[in-house]
């Protein structure tokens, strides 16, 4: 009898740790990750890829991971004073769609993606109005508008967005 009660004894010694580190780590391992997302994973820093969407499992302290969000996002980029080819002052303020394309360029090449799509949007709008002539401002908002998005298409591809 005592043989068995030592024995009980020594495998719940040994369970009890094993469930406990198997709480812990378990939820740290794994991440489900939606249609619309990616996850970009590094191992000891170094890139391993994007997985996703559904199960994935990390080897915990080891391998890191970012989450990137696929879907359309806007930014409203705030009011821009701008001169004109012809020195008329004016104020423009904007919306920005885009979305990421490569979420691997996303997270390696651009350190936030969003503030860069931003600011580059602002540069484009800013840079895009000088050229212009009042009136071709005004009057014909589809040309800037087709400018504007010629010149962001052009830089689009450096940060991993579109």
């Amino acid at each position: 009898m005592e043989d068995i009660t030592h024995r009980m004894f020594g495998l719940s010694a040994l369970l009890v740790p094993i469930i406990i580190l198997a709480v812990i780590i378990l939820p740290q391992s794994i991440r489900i990750l939606r249609e619309y997302e990616r996850g970009v994973i590094f191992r000891l820093g170094k890139l391993l890829g994007a997985k996703g969407p559904g199960l994935i499992i990390l080897i915990p302290i080891v391998d890191k991971m970012v989450k990137m969000d696929l879907r359309v996002v806007t930014i409203d980029v705030s009011k821009q004073e701008v001169m004109t080819r012809d020195n008329v002052p004016a104020t423009v303020d904007a919306v920005v769609y885009f979305r990421v394309v490569d979420p691997i360029i996303a997270v390696i090449k651009v350190e936030n993606f969003w503030k860069a799509t931003s600011l580059i949007a602002q540069t484009t709008l800013r840079s895009v109005l000088a050229r212009l002539r009042s009136m071709t401002c005004f009057h014909n908002a589809r040309q800037s508008t087709s400018s504007c998005r010629r010149s962001l298409i052009a830089k689009r591809n450096r940060g991993g967005s579109r």
